[in-house]
Parts: structure tokens; sequence; C-alpha cells
């Protein structure tokens, strides 16, 4: 179990800030200058990867209709699964271009592979992570093939029972795999916050890097997942969802997506190491914390009780805690009204 990973130079765990994926998905629309300009979009916005889907329809299903192949319900409800895909497919001749233009913007560039030829051609551009769809952890072939490239492996877990996130990661890890990153998702599309059940981060971590691709609208789950130990975040990115394509209904647009990375390095940057120590944004606080004052003028010999000694704001007298110490003594000198108790007054 590794306590970090590096891609690309970064390194990925819980002392640095999450890293941030946006997913091209099928938001290219059919032009790569779209799929260009979200690449754009993406580093600017501050994100720290960009995440492409290498597959044909044909690797994907067959071209039929029918029970199954038809489907029913949801956001792509009455198109076929082969018709779908074909839509959605970012053409391998686009890949070296996406692939240039993120690396020339700083951004890591990879994508999930959906059959052994898709990681094969993956390799070709010397991608620094492959990332394992959720519909997909059950094709363990799959697994094992982008595995033995030797880079790091991004496992989604949407749909997937703790017995096949267990197979699935196991064989990561024996077919040679550098690395697993373990990613919490809701399979729908898009999820409710209520659905999103971060808990499920805390028995992920098991595995050792957990992150959370996330289908839900805005930006607060996946700050939230950060506060629950996710050094990883994916969310799908769109130039503008009135734009439509298959994905749009649950894709953020650039504004938002900022967000996303402005409040998950503020959520990382919040958490801390969980020392006790005092920052010094405090410091100039400690002063105005109670302390022991006499409240009353005291005389020379004059015993210190409740009517002349109390604990006040500011904190430059005595602790609080030591009151029952100094209730019955007597003052060695006069004390004015508002000074701070210090033990030389009173014996």
């Amino acid at each position: 179990m590794s306590g970090a990973l590096v891609i690309d130079g970064r390194t990925i765990g819980p002392g640095v800030r999450p890293w941030i994926v946006a997913e091209l998905s099928a938001n290219h629309l059919g032009s790569l200058e779209r799929a260009l300009a979200i690449v754009d979009a993406a580093a600017d916005v501050g994100c720290d990867a960009i995440k492409l889907q290498t597959f044909t329809p044909d690797a994907m299903t067959l071209d039929v209709g029918g029970a199954g192949f038809d489907i029913d319900d949801g956001p792509w409800a009455g198109r076929r699964l082969y018709e779908l895909y074909a839509e959605a497919a970012t053409p391998w001749a686009w890949h070296e271009a996406l692939f240039a233009r993120g690396r020339a913007r700083g951004l890591s560039v990879f994508s999930t592979p959906f059959d052994p030829a898709a990681v094969t051609a993956l390799a070709t551009l010397d991608a620094p992570v492959y990332k394992i769809a959720s519909f997909e952890l059950g094709d363990l072939e799959l697994v094992a093939a982008a595995a033995a490239t030797g880079k790091p492996l991004i496992i989604s877990t949407g749909m997937s029972t703790d017995e096949e996130v267990d197979r699935a990661v196991a064989t990561a890890r024996a077919a040679g795999a550098a690395d697993v990153v373990v990613l919490h998702c809701i399979s729908g599309y898009p999820v409710a916050p209520e659905d999103c059940n971060l808990r499920r981060l805390d028995a992920l971590a098991r595995f050792g890097l957990v992150g959370l691709s996330d289908h839900s609208p805005g930006s607060a789950v996946a700050i939230a997942a950060v506060a629950r130990g996710a050094c990883v975040i994916e969310k799908h990115l769109t130039l503008a969802r009135a734009d439509g394509g298959p994905d749009a209904g649950f894709s953020l647009e650039p504004a938002e997506m900022a967000e996303v990375v402005r409040g998950c390095a503020i959520a990382w940057a919040a958490l801390g190491d969980g020392s006790p120590r005092r920052p010094q944004s405090e410091a100039s606080s400690r002063a105005f914390r109670r302390s022991l004052y006499a409240v009353a003028d005291i005389v020379d010999g004059e015993p210190l009780t409740r009517a002349n000694v109390r604990a006040i704001r500011p904190g430059f007298g005595l602790p609080p805690r030591v009151l029952g110490e100094v209730l019955g003594k007597r003052a060695r000198q006069s004390i004015r009204r508002g000074t701070p108790l210090a033990w030389e007054l009173f014996a």
C-alpha cells in the first residue's frame, strides 16, 4: 500500500492538494476544435489533468437493436447502444493532437481504454496512467492489460461489490501496475448529492489512495470528498451544457470547474496535519482570553475575594484555573482595579 505516487512529476497523495481531472468524454460533440477548446478550458481553470476515452463502438457492443441493446431509461433513453457509442467516441486520429495540446498547457493527459487494443494504442502516446471505468471493472483481462504497462491505474468502483473491487485491485497489482488509486463512484447520470455516500471513501482507504469520480451537480460533493480523504477528483467538463451532447446533463461548465479546483484546494488546506500546534493566525487573539484581574481596588493586606477578583478579558493575568488558589490570599501592596493579577502581588 503506497502513501503517494507520482504522475508526470506531480505527487498525488494525502500530503499534497488534490489532483483534479477534467473528463472530456463525449463533450467534443464530434469536433476536434471543440475538444481542443475543452483541453484549454481545463488548463485555464487550474485542472491538473484531462482524461479522454479510447474506444470504438465495435469494441463496446454490437450494431444490433432489441432487448438490452436499446436503452429504455436514464439520460440516454430511446438510443441504441451502438449509435450512442459511435457519437460519443473520441476518434483515435485526434488523440495525438489532444495529448500534445494538454501537455503544452501543463496538463497530464491520459485515457480510459475499453479494450486491450486501446491499451496498446495509448502506450504509443506514453500515457502516464490508465483509468478503468466503473462499467469495465469486472473485465479482469482489460484490468490486467492496463496494469501490465507498468503505469499506475485509477479504478472507478461504480455499481461494484466489495468482492469485485477486491478482485480488480488484486488483478491490477498482480499484473504489474505501478500503483492503484481507487475512486468511489456512483454510476448515476447525474447523481443526487444525497446518493453520493461519501463515507464509502473510509472503507476504500484500505487500498491506499482514494478519490472520487463525481457525477453530481456543482462542486459541493467534490469538496466534501476532499475533506473525507479523496486525493483525486474527476468531473466531466463541457464548454456549455446548453450545447447538448450525451454527457451534457452531468458535466460542469468552466466557471463551475474553476470552483471545484478552488474549493478542493481550500478544503485540503483546511485539513491541516491534525497536530495540537496553534497557528500563527491565533497569536494576536491570545491576548483576549480570560485571566484573573482585580475588579475592585484592593488595599495592602486585604484578602482577595470573589468581590474583588474575577476572570475577565484580556488575558494578561493569571489563568482562571488558579482562581481557587488565589482566593483568600492577602495583598502585599495596594492593587488598583483593572490590574492583572500576578503571584508577587499577594501572599
